[in-house]
Parts: C-alpha cells; sequence; structure tokens
C-alpha cells in the first residue's frame, strides 16, 4: 500500500489527520564519549583498566598467579611480584617477551614494565 493512500485511509478512520513520524536524529554516543573522556583525561585510565584485565592473557596463568599489574605511569607499566626468584625470572627472562606482546596488543601504550617485590 503507498503511504500516501495508507495516511489518508487512517486519517479518515481516526478522524484525525495522519501526522508522519518524526525523522530520527539519534546519532551513536561512542564517538562523544571517547571526546569526553579524552578531555577528561580519562582515556589513559581506560587504557589501563584493559591493560590490567589483560595481564592474565598476555603472561599466560603461572605468570599471573605470581604478579599483579598495578598502574601505568608515563606508558610504563609497574607490576608487583610476589617472590624474589620469581622477580629475578620476570626481570632477566620474560622482560622483552612480554613488553613485546603488550606492544602488540595495546601498541603505544606501554613502552616498558617494571616488576617490583611487594
Amino acid at each position: 500500500m503507498k503511504p500516501q493512500l495508507r495516511a489518508r485511509v487512517i486519517a479518515e478512520w481516526r478522524g484525525l489527520p495522519e501526522t508522519p513520524f518524526p525523522q530520527d536524529t539519534s546519532k551513536p554516543v561512542g564517538s562523544l564519549v571517547a571526546k569526553l573522556m579524552t578531555q577528561l583525561g580519562l582515556a589513559d585510565r581506560m587504557r589501563e583498566e584493559e591493560i590490567v584485565a589483560a595481564w592474565r592473557e598476555v603472561v599466560g596463568d603461572f605468570l599471573a598467579q605470581h604478579s599483579q599489574p598495578l598502574k601505568l605511569v608515563e606508558r610504563v607499566l609497574y607490576v608487583r611480584v610476589l617472590q624474589p626468584s620469581m622477580h629475578f625470572e620476570l626481570e632477566r627472562t620474560w622482560r622483552p617477551e612480554i613488553v613485546k606482546k603488550l606492544k602488540l596488543r595495546f601498541g603505544r601504550a606501554v613502552r616498558d614494565v617494571k616488576f617490583r617485590v611487594g
């Protein structure tokens, strides 16, 4: 049925003229939220949360059980390690591979990883 004919039939049935629906002017809020977060300085904090959440996937279950990412400061991720022996292992053996995986996944958000016992 043609829209004009449909509108005329409905108008006669109701006894009132049919007003067309207003045009949809909605816009996705994703770009607005990203812009607002950048203006408020929260974009870095969101990136930090993403990195902390993905720690187990990046380093694996065993290393994730013995370490915990704490914060991201000036693109350096600080990680707490439970034991001095694990600190030595991470610092000497695993650090380059972890940095490489973080850079692959998060780009320029992480440039280095520092391990701290505690």
